[in-house]
C-alpha cells in the first residue's frame, strides 16, 4: 500500500499518517488529551505529550471504560457500538476530510449519546464520509463517561467528560487548519447525552470562542443536575465501592470496578424538594451545575452562536417498546410517568389527555417521558437563544419519520433521525424488524434531504427553512414531507411551566 503525502498531516503534538477512501482521506485515534489513568482521571484534562516521527492512524482506538448497555428488544449496537475497548489512551478524535491544507472548510465536531455511561467514535452512525464528500470536515471525539466523566466528587473538577469536550475544541482551533478546516467555522454539534453535553458548552464561558455554530439534537438546555442532586449519586457511589468520597481514594480503584458499580447506582431518587430528576430515572449521571444551561443561555451565554436544535415525534417510545411497555400502559403508568416528571402530576396529564384525545396510554406515556427528557428542554432552550441579544440565528426542527421496527412500535423515536443526517441510512446493521430504521425502506431522499440541511448549517449558519422566535416558533418538520410549522405541541409544553 503506498502511502502520498496527503495521508500524512503534522499536528501540533506530531504527524499522524490516515487513510485514503474514495476522494476523503480518514484519520483515526488521534489523541487530542493525555490519557486519563489512575488519578487523572479525575483531572481536567491535560495536552499529549508529543511523539517522534509518524504515528499510524488508520485503525480505530480504544474506548472509555463502559458497562455493556442493551436496550430490550431493538439492536441498538449501531449506536452504542462495541462498548469498552481497553487501553491508556482513549482520549481521540478521528476526522473525516476531503481537503488538504490549502482549503478551508467548515468544521463539524459530533460529541456521541449513550446517557452520559455509554458509546465512542466506534459505534457505525458516526461515519464521517457523507460531510467530508459534501466539503464539511467531520471531527469525532471519545470523552470520559460514567464516575470519570460525571461522578461530582470532591477534590475533582465538575464535568470532567464536558471538560474532555472543550479540550477537544481547543485542539481542533489548534490543528484542523492542517486538515483543510477552517478554526473559525466550527460547529459544535451532538445527540441526546452529547447535546446535553453541547448545551453546558455554549453556557461554559471557557469555551467562548471556539465554535460559531452549535446543534443540539434530542438534548435538553434543563438537564443539569443539581449539586444537591449529584451529591446523592457519589455518597451511593462511595458506599457501593467502600471508599471516600474524595478524588484521592476514588484514584486507586480500578477503571473495571468503576464500570461495575455503575448497576448498583440504577434507581436512585434524585427528587429534592425544589427539583425533578431530569432524566427520569433514566441515568445516574448527567452535566450538574448550578443554574441550567438554558438559564445561562436566556442571560447571553453563547448568543452570538448559531443554534440549531429539535427533537424526534415519538422520544419517549424508545424506552417502553423495546421492553414491551407500550402496548401494556395503563393509566396509572401515565399518571406515574407524569408524577416522576412535574411536581403538578395531574394537570399535567390533563394537559396531554385533551391535546391527544385518540392517544393510547402508551403514547400518552411514551409522549410525556420523551417531554420530560428532551422536549421541554429544547424548546426552553430555543426561547432562551431566541430571545437573548446577540447575532445568532436559532432554527428548529421536529423530526416526524417513524420506523417501522417492533412492528410499527418504534416509530420517530430517540435516535432513529442519527441515520439520516449521517445520511447511512444503508449500513446493513439499521435494516430489519428489530434494527433501527425497521424492515421497510425509508422514503427515497429523506437521508439526503436532511443531510443536506445539516451541511448547509455548518457551511452557512442557515439549514434552508425559516428562524425561529418566541413569536411563532416556526419549525421545520422533517418526514416524508418536509412543512414548517408553529410551535408543534406547544398546548401540552405550555402545561410544564
Amino acid at each position: 500500500m503506498s502511502h502520498h503525502s496527503a495521508d500524512i498531516v503534522r499536528t501540533a503534538q506530531g504527524a499522524v499518517r490516515g487513510v485514503r477512501r474514495d476522494g476523503t482521506t480518514v484519520f483515526l485515534n488521534i489523541p487530542y488529551a493525555a490519557a486519563p489513568t489512575g488519578a487523572a482521571r479525575f483531572a481536567a484534562p491535560r495536552p499529549h505529550a508529543p511523539w517522534v516521527g509518524v504515528r499510524d492512524a488508520t485503525a480505530p482506538g480504544p474506548t472509555a471504560p463502559q458497562a455493556e448497555r442493551r436496550l430490550g428488544s431493538v439492536d441498538m449496537t449501531p449506536y452504542f457500538g462495541p462498548g469498552w475497548i481497553p487501553g491508556e489512551d482513549f482520549l481521540t478524535v478521528n476526522v473525516w476530510t476531503p481537503g488538504t491544507s490549502g482549503e478551508r472548510l467548515p468544521v463539524m465536531v459530533f460529541v456521541h449519546g449513550g446517557g452520559f455511561v455509554a458509546g465512542s467514535t466506534r459505534s457505525e452512525l458516526y461515519d464521517g464520509a457523507a460531510f467530508a464528500r459534501d466539503g464539511v470536515v467531520l471531527v469525532t471525539l471519545n470523552y470520559r463517561l460514567g464516575v470519570a466523566g460525571f461522578l461530582d466528587l470532591p477534590g475533582a473538577p465538575a464535568n470532567r467528560g464536558l471538560l474532555d469536550v472543550i479540550a477537544a475544541l481547543r485542539w481542533v482551533r489548534e490543528n484542523i487548519a492542517a486538515f483543510g478546516g477552517d478554526p473559525g467555522r466550527v460547529t459544535l454539534s451532538g445527540q441526546s447525552a452529547g447535546a446535553t453535553i453541547v448545551g453546558g458548552v455554549l453556557a461554559a464561558p471557557e469555551a467562548e470562542g471556539l465554535f460559531r455554530r452549535a446543534i443540539v439534537q434530542s438534548g435538553s438546555g434543563l438537564g443539569a443536575f443539581t449539586p444537591e442532586q449529584a451529591a446523592r449519586v457519589t455518597r451511593a457511589a462511595a458506599r457501593a465501592l467502600g471508599a471516600e468520597p474524595h478524588a484521592d481514594a476514588f484514584a486507586a480503584i480500578p477503571d473495571l470496578r468503576l464500570v461495575e458499580v455503575m448497576s448498583e447506582l440504577s434507581g436512585i431518587d434524585l427528587r429534592t424538594e425544589a427539583h425533578s430528576d431530569p432524566l427520569i430515572g433514566l441515568s445516574p449521571f448527567s452535566l450538574v451545575l448550578d443554574r441550567q444551561p438554558a438559564e445561562a443561555v436566556a442571560a447571553g451565554s453563547g448568543a452570538n452562536v448559531d443554534l440549531l436544535l429539535g427533537t424526534n415525534t415519538e422520544e419517549g417510545n424508545l424506552y417502553l417498546a423495546p421492553f414491551g411497555n407500550l402496548s401494556t400502559s395503563t393509566a396509572a403508568d401515565v399518571d406515574a410517568a407524569a408524577a416522576r416528571s412535574h411536581p403538578r402530576p395531574a394537570r399535567l396529564v390533563e394537559a396531554y389527555r385533551k391535546a391527544r384525545p385518540q392517544a393510547s396510554e402508551g403514547e400518552l406515556r411514551a409522549a410525556i417521558m420523551g417531554d420530560a427528557l428532551f422536549g421541554v428542554g429544547s424548546r426552553r432552550l430555543a426561547d432562551a437563544h431566541a430571545t437573548a441579544r446577540g447575532d445568532g440565528a436559532t432554527y428548529r426542527y421536529s423530526f416526524a419519520w417513524r420506523s417501522t421496527a417492533l412492528d410499527g412500535e418504534l416509530g420517530a423515536t430517540h435516535a432513529v433521525e442519527l441515520p439520516f443526517v449521517f445520511d447511512v441510512t444503508d449500513l446493513p446493521r439499521l435494516r430489519g424488524p428489530q434494527a433501527m430504521l425497521g424492515p421497510d425502506e425509508p422514503p427515497p431522499g429523506l437521508a439526503a434531504r436532511t443531510h443536506a440541511a445539516w451541511v448547509a448549517f455548518a457551511t452557512t449558519g442557515d439549514p434552508g427553512w425559516d428562524q425561529y422566535d418566541t413569536s411563532r416558533r416556526a419549525t421545520m418538520r422533517i418526514g416524508d414531507e418536509w412543512d414548517v410549522v408553529d410551535d408543534p405541541h406547544g398546548d401540552e409544553l405550555q402545561a410544564w411551566a
